[in-house]
């Protein structure tokens, strides 16, 4: 599922409601710095050429055009999002600001939104441009990094973040940002995986306390994965991990 548009939607989403998509890399072309087994853009490339992503220029020429001949009421959220991690732009933190500019100037009551799996947390531009938006949600999937190397499977070549670092750079972010998490079970090259066993989700929800985030979504998978062998995981297990985030005094939501 990749996007041939710089500017997509308004489309549904089961958080944010109708959202105008940023997809602010090449067309057609997924770039991560992850791998993981769920992804609905389907495996990652380990290699990056940098001289192929988009002008500023051009994404910000497509946002406006868009932006000028919409309803303020169509849309709830402008998002981040498309065919990978949006702050492996090398030029994320000017277009934050050039997006900004046009949603004061357009829609002034709307929020921008950041789909973000952390990787690259550790960076003081890209933190400092992640902290102008009104959400951000960064993706934290598991408790500890056996976990996280088998589920989201990280890119040395492209980022060598370490599972520790990025705890340490969304505690940096706290209360600024919105942690996301997909639970889900299966069997990859023989080995059993599943993110809602209790030993893990004690270690989460720890690290959770440690980040103080000002929301917490969690959700099962909602789309084709390419690993086939995985589990959808049910909306009661779902909502008994929510209620143990509730008594943590931690706020979440459940979207099943």
């Amino acid at each position: 599922m990749l996007f041939n548009n710089y500017v997509f939607g308004p489309v549904y989403s089961r958080r944010l409601g109708l959202s105008l998509g940023l997809n602010i890399f090449p067309k057609n072309k997924k770039y991560c710095s992850y791998n993981c087994i769920y992804c609905e853009c389907g495996w990652t490339n380990d290699i990056i050429n940098y001289n192929e992503f988009p002008n500023p220029e051009d994404i910000i020429n497509e946002l406006e055009q868009k932006l000028k001949n919409i309803n303020e009421n169509d849309i709830d959220v402008i998002t981040f999002a498309g065919n990978g991690e949006p702050t492996l732009h090398p030029q994320f933190d000017k277009i934050v600001d050039a997006v900004i500019f046009l949603r004061n100037k357009y829609i002034p009551s709307k929020k921008i939104a950041l789909l973000s799996n952390s990787s690259t947390i550790n960076k003081p531009d890209i933190i400092k441009a992640i902290k102008k938006l009104e959400m951000p949600i960064m993706k934290l999937d598991v408790g500890d990094e056996t976990l996280y190397k088998i589920i989201n499977q990280p890119l040395i070549k492209i980022n060598n973040t370490g599972f520790k670092e990025i705890v340490e750079g969304l505690k940096k972010l706290g209360n600024n940002c919105i942690i996301q998490t997909i639970f889900l079970r299966g069997k990859i090259n023989d080995e059993y995986f599943d993110n809602t066993e209790q030993t893990n989700l004690l270690k989460w929800i720890n690290i959770l306390e440690q980040i103080n985030p000002k929301q917490v979504m969690i959700y099962p998978i909602d789309r084709k994965t390419p690993l086939k062998e995985i589990e959808k995981i049910d909306c009661k297990t779902l909502n008994e991990i929510g209620y143990m985030l509730k008594e943590k005094g931690i706020p979440v939501m459940v979207v099943c």
